[in-house]
């Protein structure tokens, strides 16, 4: 009885130790997006996606960016209803993809949300602020969410070379310096409304 217990506190112990080690090894598979916070709000619209993401970039997407080669972050969001009799079903599938772009003339750097929003700002910190923390974004209609049903939500980022010019995107892939994307963050959300 003794012996099994003690094999059995072994493999207890040899299984948290592999879980944490894979955690750890997820928590820094993704190279430079950290999805810091990530929810989902009911309003008047719609449910909106609240975010916010932490990176920097590395010094050649910033020399890229400084020569005119503008960046694209695409944030995906994905809403499942879970099913035990098939399949998880997909009630929602979106993504914003922002731009980021630097005028040598004016010395400005332009965040623009695709059809929605641009901004011109003096520095590029403050231009990866609107890609950092983006405005609230309708991912789903009212009456796409069920009332009371509970959802998976998965939300992740990554910086889109299939949006660069065609030259780039072939640098792009060889290249470790254009990889920039975050892990999908999955949470539970359980529709409401206000």
């Amino acid at each position: 009885m003794k012996q099994n217990f003690s094999i059995s506190l072994y493999w207890l112990c040899a299984t948290l130790l592999l879980a944490f080690s894979l955690q750890f090894v997820n928590a820094h598979a993704a190279d430079g997006i950290e999805i810091e916070q990530a929810h989902l709000e009911d309003s008047s619209e719609g449910y909106r996606l609240s975010s916010t993401f932490v990176f920097d970039l590395n010094r050649g997407l910033e020399d890229a960016l400084n020569r005119g080669i503008p960046l694209y972050f695409t944030t995906e969001i994905e809403i499942t209803k879970p099913r035990w009799y098939w399949f998880d079903a997909k009630e929602v599938v979106d993504a914003q993809t922002i731009r980021i772009s630097y005028n040598v003339l004016t010395r400005q750097y332009h965040a623009a949300i695709t059809g929605r929003l641009q901004q011109s700002f003096s520095n590029l910190d403050d231009a990866l602020s609107l890609v950092r923390r983006p405005n609230r974004w309708v991912v789903a209609d009212r009456n796409e969410l069920k009332v009371g049903q509970t959802y998976l939500v998965s939300v992740r980022m990554q910086l889109d070379v299939a949006q660069l010019p065609k030259p780039f995107q072939v640098h792009a892939l060889n290249s470790s310096d254009w990889r920039l994307t975050s892990n999908w963050k999955h949470f539970i959300y359980t529709a409401e409304r206000q």
